[in-house]
């Protein structure tokens, strides 16, 4: 076996598909293919499974999810503006009584980079506008602190892997440091709350499989994973940051409809009121001036 290969493990039974990040001698860093989990085991437990193309074990994300997904985030159509001849020299341009969307803007941080062409791909189909960026966890606190001036998004996605460590004190489940990547992410959203501390201004979703869902909350995010300290699938928070994007800002998210569109449900995420960042513009312009 070797990195980048598709296994699952014998103990477990075969439940979940990993990829093969990394070997340690006798031991691998496995990150789950569906879920976003971190986890480790022994070559010996390791089942190879045929290398294809990982999205096929994607199969949670289907036509029929997708189809949920893209009404949540559809908005009323408005009428198209009709086609103008352009003005003569010093005629007034009489503009269009149209409207025209904005949706929320998304700065999505993943430690994985599969998962993020995958919600990049998605983002683009549901008309998100976003930009992504492949971190590791370690290192998001850090890459925040640049991005967020230069980007300046109404909802940050914080995520990639997670899980609770097997060698941990009996029971403690309280402290951060019986988590992977769960103090990495707390970091992060702390570093977006320095930026902006309005929560309605700036919509933070954290965490990822078995993440410290309270720890996540306190350091102020809206939106975090995992209250039952359950897996969670690659495409939740990107569920819920579609979902805000096209909430008009005037409405608080309903928190059961969005945490309804995602695989996982109230065990796998949760969250406080929030507002959402899409806006209705008029007039939709007919001309533009390059500068």
């Amino acid at each position: 076996m070797k990195q980048g290969d598709l296994v699952t493990r014998r103990s477990y039974g075969g439940d979940i598909v990993f990829k093969i990040q990394e070997i340690r001698q006798q031991y691998a860093v496995l990150r789950g293919v569906e879920l976003r989990l971190l986890a480790d085991a022994p070559l010996l437990d390791l089942n190879a499974l045929p290398q294809l193309d990982p999205f096929p074990y994607m199969a949670a994300a289907s036509p029929q999810w997708l189809d949920s997904l893209k009404r949540s985030t559809a908005v009323s159509p408005m009428p198209a503006a009709p086609v103008k001849p352009q003005p003569e020299m010093g005629e007034k341009i009489k503009l269009s009584p149209v409207y025209f969307d904005m949706p929320g803007k998304v700065l999505h941080l993943d430690g994985d980079p599969f998962y993020l062409r995958k919600c990049m791909n998605l983002y683009n189909e549901l008309r998100v506008p976003a930009e992504g960026y492949y971190v590791s966890e370690s290192n998001m606190a850090d890459a925040l602190y640049r991005l967020l001036p230069q980007t300046r998004p109404d909802i940050v996605v914080i995520t990639g892997h997670d899980g609770i460590l097997k060698h941990r004190n009996a029971g403690d489940m309280t402290q951060l440091s019986s988590y992977k990547n769960s103090h990495n992410f707390v970091n992060a959203v702390r570093i977006a709350r320095q930026y902006e501390k309005n929560r309605d201004v700036l919509t933070v979703i954290a965490g990822a499989c078995q993440s410290h869902f309270e720890a996540l909350l306190h350091a102020g995010a809206n939106f975090a994973s995992s209250p039952a300290r359950v897996l969670i699938h690659a495409l939740d928070p990107l569920c819920i940051a579609a979902k805000i994007a096209y909430t008009p800002i005037n409405d608080t998210v309903n928190l059961m409809d969005v945490i309804g569109l995602t695989h996982s449900g109230l065990e796998g995420l949760g969250g406080v009121e929030s507002l959402g960042s899409y806006r209705r513009g008029v007039p939709k312009m007919q001309y533009t001036t390059l500068t």
